[in-house]
């Protein structure tokens, strides 16, 4: 199985994964948001941004007009926000808060899209 399946599958699967239990939970969202300001919490989670931002990109940095284009997004992202919070804490932590709190349906929903994707470019269920 070459990179760019394995990370449809992975990033597919955590997609929808991740959509479920903040919807079937939506508290957690809240608590995340407020765990962002322990400061371990914080270097914990921009520490594991930035390494799976990091890894994602050495094995899957195609810049191509496909749908291979969007694991190489996610990688990037996770990696720039990271960084982010590592370097700028209390403004990024804002940001995002601002983000969520404003398009939070959209981000989620949109989420939940790109995750069955990818599960679908990874194991061919609806030929496109």
């Amino acid at each position: 199985m070459n990179s760019s399946m394995f990370l449809a599958k992975f990033w597919g699967w955590y997609l929808i994964i991740f959509f479920l239990i903040l919807s079937l939970n939506p508290k957690r969202i809240k608590q995340i948001f407020n765990d962002l300001n322990d400061e371990k919490f914080l270097l914990t989670t921009s520490f594991v941004a930035i390494i799976v931002g990091l890894l994602n990109i050495l094995f899957h940095n195609i810049w191509e007009a496909n749908w291979k284009f969007i694991i190489t997004a996610i990688g990037w992202i996770s990696l720039f926000i990271g960084l982010l919070l590592f370097v700028f804490p209390k403004r990024t932590i804002a940001f995002l808060t601002f983000i969520n709190v404003k398009l939070v349906q959209l981000i989620y929903m949109l989420l939940f899209f790109i995750g069955l994707f990818l599960l679908n470019m990874a194991y061919g269920i609806v030929l496109i």
